[in-house]
């Protein structure tokens, strides 16, 4: 397993996603909504909307998984913060990345990971909108176009509304 550089910009990135006083707060429809739409919409057993701190990266929303975060050293979404676009891994498997991942070898048994950066629009990334899957899998360019969309929905209520239950 080959664990994610640190952003550049961690700390800048950090204080962002800490001054939107949502880490740890419960779970909201509005960014519920977005996951089971996405797990309709791609047919995916896993959505998560996760946001990437210090050590973890925890779950704001999730489809089709029962814990609310994992560490971030052998996370999928510490990788993909560190690309402007959507990291897409095919098969996990095959990723020297990630071929001996414990969420690849154990449970959940990725084997197919999409993940959208969400960049605030301060230029920070707090985490992504990702897409799982224990199958390999491809995406054309509707489904990237479509997940992009996602996304910037994500993120719109990330930065527009804060959270609905205060922090």
């Amino acid at each position: 397993m080959i664990a994610a550089p640190l952003p550049t910009d961690d700390a800048r990135r950090l204080q962002a996603l800490r001054e939107m006083l949502i880490l740890d707060t419960p779970p909201e429809e509005r960014f519920d909504r977005v996951a089971r739409f996405a797990a309709e919409e791609f047919d995916m057993p896993i959505v998560l909307v996760s946001l990437v701190d210090e050590k973890r990266q925890w779950f704001k929303a999730r489809v089709g998984l029962a814990t609310c975060q994992t560490d971030r050293d052998s996370s999928f979404c510490g990788h993909a913060i560190l690309e402007p676009q959507i990291m897409v891994v095919e098969d996990a498997l095959r990723d020297e990345r990630f071929h001996d991942n414990p969420l690849v070898v154990g449970d959940p048994h990725i084997r197919f990971y999409a993940g959208a950066p969400l960049q605030l629009p301060g230029g920070a990334v707090v985490g992504t909108l990702c897409l799982i899957d224990r199958q390999p899998r491809q995406l054309d360019d509707m489904d990237l176009a479509i997940l992009g969309s996602l996304r910037e929905l994500v993120v719109s209520e990330l930065v527009g509304q804060g959270t609905e239950g205060g922090a």
